[in-house]
């Protein structure tokens, strides 16, 4: 049996584990920019990497020259990172970006000492509290990447039950997650509803690394030979060109060119900025047909389609069930375990308090109230594993 059910698992890496905006030619020399980005880590860190070539990316886009922007490397989420964003501000960067949930107070520091620097800060959750003119945060609808790619790993997995490899009541995935942050919640939930639509049966099991970059763990999280697998933020076909399927990630080009075309036109940053299919921020690789189940492709396009169009929603109430000692104070199911309320912790504190509805035209509206995740429930399905932090 247990030969049985590794065959099973559908290995997931989280490797580190959020108006003004269109695309427009470069303005004028004498509206331009100087930008400033810090990192937790360097390339070699896929998480951080993502940020550099979005960076790069936006820059070229926006007629910037190398002069004109700045990168900060392993940068920690400590005062370093005050300490990097002031270097820069007095650099002359007047729009400095971090990209680590562990920075968000000390940008916060930083932005309430140059209020004429604007200050963004990705997977951030405080902007829309702090009220700050020059503080901003972003994030991505990246549970609907993780979904499209959670389909596909559920077509996998039928495809592997019809050859008889195990029985449908047998079909596991595996999750490599970061931390229990609602973040990663959020990404590993969204991708076994995803894989759940189209394989009923199927159940999950998640490790943490307690780390957004643990290259050894993740490898030991990670380490089935042979086992198909879907990716977070780069492909791992050149490793796994017999298993790799598909790869999400968030783009953050388009949102370096809405902050820059924001300044440019002195127009107000958006407090909260959530990107989007349409926005070119959320996007998956090619499917490695490879690997792949026949047909995968194509239901993705159909999925991502419906999505686009609002007949899906990722977080369908009716799509899942809460039950147990996983129903928290300020979350209300029905006799069936379907959420009918729930009060999220949008305006974080430190104890994490329920203070905002977020279930709507039954479904959990996720990065509406607030630019990064704020899904946390513990849905029926998935087995967590290793929590010791």
């Amino acid at each position: 049996m247990k030969k049985i059910l590794s065959l099973a698992l559908v290995l997931v890496m989280l490797l580190s584990f959020a108006a003004c905006g269109s695309k427009s030619e470069p303005a004028a020399a004498s509206k331009d920019v100087k930008l400033g980005f810090i990192f937790l880590h360097d390339e070699n860190s896929t998480y951080d990497l993502n940020f550099m070539n979005g960076a790069k990316e936006a820059c070229a886009a926006l007629g910037l020259s190398e002069d004109q922007y700045l990168f900060r490397t392993n940068i920690p989420e400590g005062q370093e990172c005050y300490d990097a964003a002031c270097e820069l501000a007095d650099a002359g960067c007047n729009i400095i970006f971090a990209d680590s949930f562990g920075h968000e107070d000390y940008l916060i520091q930083a932005a309430k000492e140059f209020p004429n620097v604007q200050f963004c800060h990705a997977t951030g959750t405080k902007a829309h509290t702090e009220g700050l003119d020059n503080y901003h945060n972003a994030f991505a609808a990246i549970y609907e990447g993780r979904y499209l790619a959670g389909v596909a790993a559920g077509l996998k997995l039928n495809e592997m039950i019809e050859a008889g490899e195990f029985t449908a009541e047998e079909a596991k995935m595996g999750y490599v997650g970061a931390f229990t942050y609602a973040e990663v919640v959020s990404g590993y939930t969204s991708f076994y509803l995803g894989a759940k639509s189209v394989c009923p049966s199927v159940t999950m099991e998640v490790t943490f690394t307690g780390s957004w970059y643990d290259e050894t763990a993740e490898k030991e999280g990670c380490e089935t030979a042979g086992v198909p697998n879907v990716s977070y933020n780069g492909s791992t076909v050149a490793a796994c060109p017999n298993t790799f399927i598909v790869s999400s990630r968030i783009n953050w080009a388009p949102y370096y060119e809405y902050v820059v075309n924001c300044v440019r036109n002195g127009e107000a940053i958006a407090a909260d900025w959530t990107g989007t299919i349409a926005t070119g921020s959320v996007v998956l690789t090619d499917v490695n047909e490879q690997a792949a189940a026949a047909g995968t492709a194509e239901k993705i396009a159909e999925v991502k389609a419906d999505i686009e169009a609002g007949k899906l929603h990722v977080f369908d109430v009716t799509t899942f069930t809460v039950s147990g000692d996983n129903v928290k104070p300020t979350l209300t199911v029905d006799a069936e375990g379907h959420v009918t309320s729930y009060l999220a912790d949008v305006d974080t504190d430190p104890a994490y308090t329920g203070d905002t509805e977020v279930v709507e035209n039954g479904f959990f509206n996720e990065s509406a109230k607030r630019s990064a995740p704020y899904f946390d429930l513990s849905i029926d399905g998935i087995t967590l594993l290793d929590v010791a932090f």
